[in-house]
């Protein structure tokens, strides 16, 4: 495929997205896990992603790639419970790019390398104007950098908003 006819790409991370955090305790509802064997069962903040995530990001029109700390965990416990195959892991530099204004957050670079000029959109709690005018700024294709408030995780309208942005000039 050629660059413009693949499809976007959708960088994920996982700690407020899926995992939501920062609201008063029990306040966060809980999900059964899907099977046995998952790896990191024991851990109690994998509880909270909602297995119903899974259909509606496998729906989107994109290549969805972890954008996470977790890095190869993500494939391991967070996938099994949302019904997801293995995905790609963006691989981080050992030493990002430092920001002398302390600004722009650290994956913004990498993931603009990543995209290789390819139309993406970014899910993450930490994004912030720097991140979008540099973004803007370093990144020939279409973007569309997606915070979510890491108190709620992902919701009805950002899952809209990603589906309108990623059908929007649907060369693929």
């Amino acid at each position: 495929m050629t660059g413009s006819a693949q499809r976007p790409l959708l960088f994920l991370d996982i700690d407020g997205p899926l995992i939501p955090f920062g609201a008063p305790p029990g306040t966060y509802r809980t999900y059964a896990r899907r099977g046995e064997g998952e790896e990191g069962a024991s851990n109690p903040l994998l509880a909270r992603i909602d297995p119903a995530h899974g259909p509606r990001l496998s729906a989107l029109p994109c290549e969805l790639v972890w954008a996470t700390t977790w890095m190869a965990d993500a494939n391991a416990c967070v996938a099994p419970r949302l019904g997801l195959p293995p995905l790609p892991v963006v691989d981080w530099p050992d030493a990002p790019d430092e920001d002398p204004a302390g600004r722009l957050h650290w994956k913004t670079r990498a993931l603009v390398e990543r995209a290789a000029g390819r139309p993406f959109a970014w899910v993450d709690d930490e994004i912030g104007d720097a991140d979008r005018t540099w973004v803007a700024a370093h990144h020939p294709g279409r973007a569309l950098l997606l915070r979510v408030d890491p108190r709620r995780g992902l919701t009805d309208a950002d899952f809209a908003a990603l589906d309108v942005w990623l059908r929007a000039n649907q060369p693929y």
